[in-house]
């Protein structure tokens, strides 16, 4: 890897000559601006703006703009009288608990190559002393023109150097917190905690850019004439959360779902997001089981029409017998079998079921006025039912 910085570690009196490598680079896809016309190349000159002329690079020097917007010019022999004694140096100035450094301060990346063969041993031995103190160094260093600070810590067999940000240039975080009060129930905090738990961990190395990937084979594509261009997918339209449990009820069940894992009851139960029992509990629909029957309405009309048959049924049994008595155990076989199916019914229709029934017998006892006319059809029914016997 090519060194972008030369120098050397400041550690007390020892010295170690290094070589700065850049320990990271980025993957993201650039693009050059084109004249739509032609596809020529748009490029950006250097022009003075108070001649016009295009100025080359050994034209141009740096320049400190003030308020009132003049110009101080400044060369690099001004620069290099200043004092700056990091200047080719990495200059360790205490040794800190990693935790103590706020990943805001981090900055860029680099690793710290040994330079030549005389700094093989000082390097391993700032190495080894950094594994077995469990800490990290803190170093100011300069590089492109200014001054900077630097987080020393050992990574695999090297070390590696982050830049950090002074202290600052650390914003605090002033207004940026809801300003309304918000209690959260520990309730709330059991179904997050079972959603962090199901969610798990991942492994980093695994993690990739998948819309530099789709770009790719966008380039690929069209840079072989069969590109087709998709219809983009819409964005899903957002909308205020009603309910915080609900939510993260549905988020356990989703990363479950995803995970192949069973779904049982989350962490922390079910409630409202204010406190209620019931606001947020989601309960599955259970439809009725196979050749099970539902209401009992239609129960009753068929009751009512079996009535009629089985008042046939008795009355040819028992020709001779007097009507009335066949009507009455009409009436009671009907009430019974009416009775029964209400009885059969499910939840909280029970009562209006066996009101059903009860209705249905009602109606069955005005067989008796008619008495006469059933049995004069039933004498006449009578020998038709023994012929066809």
């Amino acid at each position: 890897m090519r060194s972008i910085w030369n120098g050397a570690i400041s550690f007390g009196l020892v010295s170690i000559p290094i070589k700065l490598v850049n320990a990271t680079e980025s993957h993201s896809i650039s693009f050059r601006q084109i004249h739509l016309a032609d596809g020529g190349r748009i490029r950006y000159r250097k022009v003075c703006e108070l001649d016009g002329e295009e100025v080359s690079g050994a034209e141009i020097g740096k320049g400190y703009e003030e308020a009132d917007g003049s110009v101080i010019p400044i060369t690099d022999e001004d620069l290099a009288q200043l004092p700056l004694a990091t200047a080719k140096t990495i200059e360790i100035m205490s040794f800190v608990p990693a935790e103590e450094i706020d990943p805001l301060q981090m900055d860029a990346a680099y690793y710290l190559a040994a330079n030549g063969a005389t700094a093989a041993k000082p390097y391993t031995l700032l190495r080894e002393a950094l594994k077995r103190s469990r800490k990290v160094a803190i170093a100011k260093y300069a590089l492109r023109g200014r001054e900077r600070l630097g987080m020393l810590r050992v990574v695999d067999d090297v070390i590696a150097m982050h830049g950090l940000l002074w202290p600052d240039e650390i914003r605090a975080p002033e207004g940026v917190a809801p300003d309304e009060k918000v209690s959260v129930r520990d309730a709330e905090l059991d179904l997050a905690d079972a959603l962090m738990a199901t969610l798990g961990e991942v492994e980093m190395a695994s993690l990739h850019d998948d819309y530099r990937d789709a770009v790719e084979a966008m380039i690929a594509a069209k840079a072989g004439g069969a590109f087709e261009p998709v219809e983009a997918a819409g964005e899903p339209a957002g909308g205020q959360v009603i309910d915080l449990m609900a939510a993260l009820e549905k988020s356990v069940r989703a990363a479950k779902a995803s995970r192949g894992e069973a779904e049982d009851e989350p962490a922390g139960g079910t409630g409202g997001a204010d406190g209620g029992d019931g606001g947020a509990e989601v309960t599955p629909i259970r439809r009725p089981a196979a050749g099970r029957k539902g209401t009992a309405a239609p129960k009753a009309v068929g009751g009512k029409k079996s009535t009629a048959t089985s008042a046939r049924k008795t009355a040819s049994a028992t020709a001779s017998a007097p009507a009335k008595r066949a009507t009455k155990s009409t009436t009671k076989t009907a009430g019974g079998a009416a009775s029964a199916r209400a009885g059969s019914g499910a939840g909280s229709g029970t009562g209006k079921k066996a009101a059903s029934a009860k209705s249905t017998a009602s109606k069955s006892t005005t067989a008796k006025g008619s008495s006469a006319a059933a049995a004069k059809k039933t004498k006449a029914a009578t020998p038709r039912r023994k012929t066809s016997a």
